[in-house]
């Protein structure tokens, strides 16, 4: 590698730790809330698409998971987890790796709690089949652009316009 796409590789990656971390998190997750979670990681993955309900401020993600599904039975039996979302066609990816924790715990329900819920847990807020599964990242890795979306497509047209690389990404690990 050149010195020049070395350079360039370096500017673009940033890794992320602790507050900064979670802001990333929150800010990729507060404007994409569907994800890929993926349980049975050391048995062969099982993969569906969930919602997030909430980031709290420790970077934990929330859902709202059915008792008697497939997805708590199977974090019952390893709780480690993938989370992968895309935000767009061009930008603000991220994976993390988690530990989920399944409960019962009727505040946190009611606190996550949105009427559209009601589709799979047709008793509401009170249904007896609903839980809570809270995702505790453990690390993870983003990608994004350095600008918006905007940008990074005319930098895309003008690049492939010019044959010339001009890439606007960045991407780092996060250690939360």
């Amino acid at each position: 590698m050149d010195s020049i796409n070395k350079n360039q590789a370096e500017d673009n990656y940033q890794d992320l730790g602790a507050e900064a971390a979670i802001d990333k998190i929150k800010q990729i997750v507060n404007k994409h809330k569907t994800c890929f979670f993926c349980t049975s990681i050391s048995s062969g993955s099982h993969t569906r698409p969930m919602s997030v309900q909430q980031v709290d401020n420790e970077g934990n993600l929330w859902f709202l998971s059915a008792e008697d599904s497939h997805k708590n039975l199977e974090v019952a039996e390893d709780s480690t987890v993938k989370l992968y979302f895309q935000g767009s066609e061009h930008s603000e990816f991220l994976q993390l790796d988690g530990v989920a924790t399944i409960s019962r715990d009727k505040e946190k329900i009611k606190e996550l709690w949105e009427f559209v819920i009601r589709t799979w847990f047709t008793e509401g807020i009170d249904d007896p089949r609903i839980t809570v599964i809270k995702v505790d990242p453990t690390a993870g890795y983003y990608w994004n652009t350095k600008h918006n979306s905007a940008i990074a497509g005319i930098k895309m047209f003008f690049g492939a316009l010019t044959k010339t690389t001009l890439d606007d990404s960045i991407e780092g690990k996060l250690q939360v």
